[in-house]
């Protein structure tokens, strides 16, 4: 009789269980939460980070608040080359950049420029807000090449009746190879950061733009002058066919280093440089803000917007760049066509 009991009490547990685990089978599976990554019913967005070649310095019609209200002096263009950007889907464009900045007030750190903080960080939070496809970032000739420096100090030689090249040229390679380890940190600061608001480096592409020479040896006579371009002409030739290039050759080396893709842009300004002709020019002139000559607190910036790219080149540059980012090309030279437009070349790794 107790043998029998404990087989029923045993067979009746069995079942229980049994019972237990087939109504656990079918109760409703626990929903898994979605894997954090960009916004998804955000507007789709391209982001530019840099300094005053794509903040839109010389381009003019700058963002309130831009133009030195409250010191700040980023000169963020409404002509711009990311408003001029087009690719299928985007329907906003962000300007970020900001004239005269260098490394380490576009990448992450605490330093702040003109009364704004980095421009990577900034991009996190607008990250957050908007699904980010693609960032171009401009970055580089305002660390150790000093480039604004340099075409100041070459108007002050020719002023005095010298020449500024000769100056510069020892130690330029020297200046470029210091600068191309500060635009990697730049690039991987970015990655950094998109990281941390749950991108993946497939959610977007991440793109690094060389410099366009504003200044050229095809200048008319008579502009050799303040009246436009103040260079003597051999400091022209350095400029545009030593300068840039060497400068153009360490920011391709800074894309490779960091895997980002790279858009070539040294000889996109060819024929259309400042005083090489009228209407056809992409780039300003010796510009003075004559306004600002007798205000103490704009004076020191009279003179910023000077070769410059101004509304016409950032056009043409941002057609090459709307190009480039509907190709797989890792990177791309800006050249002229049959048709007077400017196209992304693929360039040949190495």
């Amino acid at each position: 009789m107790r043998g029998g009991r404990g087989n029923t009490i045993g067979s009746l547990a069995l079942i229980v269980l049994v019972l237990f685990f087939a109504a656990a089978g079918d109760a409703a599976p626990v929903p898994t939460p979605p894997k954090p990554g960009p916004p998804v019913n955000a507007p789709l967005t391209i982001v530019s980070l840099g300094d005053s070649t794509v903040s839109g310095e010389g381009a003019g019609d700058y963002d309130p608040g831009t133009d030195g209200q409250n010191g700040d002096w980023c000169h963020r263009s409404a002509h711009a080359e990311i408003h001029e950007t087009k690719l299928p889907g985007v329907v906003k464009t962000v300007n970020l950049a900001c004239s005269g900045a260098n490394s380490t007030q576009i990448g992450l750190g605490t330093a702040v420029h003109y009364t704004e903080r980095s421009q990577t960080a900034q991009l996190a939070a607008l990250a957050t807000r908007n699904r980010v496809v693609a960032i171009v970032v401009a970055v580089g000739a305002n660390d150790d090449p000093h480039f604004a420096e340099v075409l100041n100090n070459c108007v002050t030689a020719w002023v005095h009746q010298g020449s500024c090249s000769a100056g510069f040229e020892a130690a330029w390679q020297h200046r470029i190879n210091a600068m191309v380890p500060k635009v990697v940190k730049v690039l991987r600061d970015i990655r950094t950061a998109m990281a941390a608001v749950h991108y993946q480096p497939s959610d977007y592409q991440l793109i690094l733009q060389s410099y366009a020479a504003p200044i050229g040896p095809n200048v008319a006579g008579d502009l050799l002058s303040l009246n436009g371009c103040p260079f003597r002409e051999v400091d022209l030739h350095w400029v545009r066919t030593t300068a840039v290039h060497a400068l153009d050759t360490g920011l391709r080396r800074a894309a490779a280093d960091a895997g980002t893709r790279f858009l070539d842009l040294a000889d996109a300004g060819i024929g259309h440089e400042a005083c090489s002709g009228g209407n056809n020019e992409w780039f300003t002139r010796l510009t003075v803000a004559w306004q600002d000559i007798s205000n103490q607190q704009r004076v020191g910036h009279a003179l910023q917007e000077s070769f410059h790219p101004n509304a016409r080149g950032q056009a043409a540059f941002a057609n090459c760049l709307s190009q480039f980012l509907a190709t797989n090309d890792p990177a791309a030279t800006c050249l002229a066509g049959r048709d007077g437009v400017l196209h992304p070349a693929a360039l040949v790794s190495g």
